[in-house]
């Protein structure tokens, strides 16, 4: 198996409510019939301490935004207001997340190939 089903029982739990720990994605993969890897199980659970998950769902969607909106012409594309200092702290915080979440999904990528 290539090791997103360790993902998949995360974001599993995550919805339920649950807490991503070594022995809850342990109990839905083995519920699911998963042969359990515990490098993987440790690996997974350790990534993911600390990470606000549903802030990582929200931001992964912004990167085929930006390709969108990118693909539209300048014509078509709506107008904006001249960027203020506020607004460009807010792209730079944003930046900063967005280099952070890609971080960790280079780690898990790592992980599983």
């Amino acid at each position: 198996m290539s090791g997103v089903e360790y993902v998949y029982a995360s974001l599993l739990l995550h919805h339920a409510g649950k807490p991503i720990t070594e022995e809850n994605i342990r109990k839905v993969l083995e519920a699911i019939g998963v042969e359990v890897d515990d490098v993987k199980v440790k690996a997974v659970a350790a990534a993911l301490s600390g990470v606000d998950i549903e802030e990582a769902i929200k931001s992964a969607g912004v990167p085929v935004m930006a390709t969108a909106a990118a693909t539209v012409p300048a014509s078509q594309a709506p107008e904006t207001p001249a960027a203020g200092g506020e607004e460009e702290e807010r792209k730079e915080e944003e930046e900063k997340e967005e280099e952070a979440e890609e971080e960790i999904a280079e780690g898990l990528a790592a992980l599983f190939g």
